[in-house]
């Protein structure tokens, strides 16, 4: 079919074509929270179950390292991420900030909000 294709055009929009902006990012970021947020959650419930039977955290030394902070500001990242971002769409329910420019604002408000609440909930739960 390509080979019968006469027109210039791409046949498909891709990543040569559209310009890169904060609301194309932040919609990447959140299926990308998506998955983080699914696999946190299941290393959580694993570890509070191990936690339960065994009356201790598996790889504990390794929870509590600079991995265990990286890991976990990833999995606070990846949950206050989708909730920002779906709270954004409960504001775009709601018919407002579909102007390119509020809506690229809003993106990287969410990005900078999520980072920082992320850093506070690490250093929170990790004993500062």
């Amino acid at each position: 079919m390509a080979s019968q294709w006469k027109d210039e055009r791409p046949m498909a929009p891709h990543l040569q074509i559209w310009k890169w902006h904060p609301a194309m990012l932040s919609s990447i970021l959140h299926r990308i929270c998506a998955v983080i947020s699914y696999a946190f959650l299941i290393k959580i419930a694993v570890a509070l179950l191990f936690f339960h039977f065994k009356g201790k955290i598996p790889l504990e030394g390794l929870a509590f390292s600079p991995l265990g902070y990286i890991g976990f500001f990833v999995g606070f990242f990846g949950f206050i991420f989708m909730a920002l971002a779906q709270l954004r769409h409960l504001i775009w329910d709601r018919g407002h900030y579909f102007e390119p420019g509020a809506n690229n604002m809003m993106s990287w408000l969410m990005i900078v909000a999520a980072v920082i609440l992320s850093a506070v909930c690490t250093w929170f739960v990790m004993g500062g």
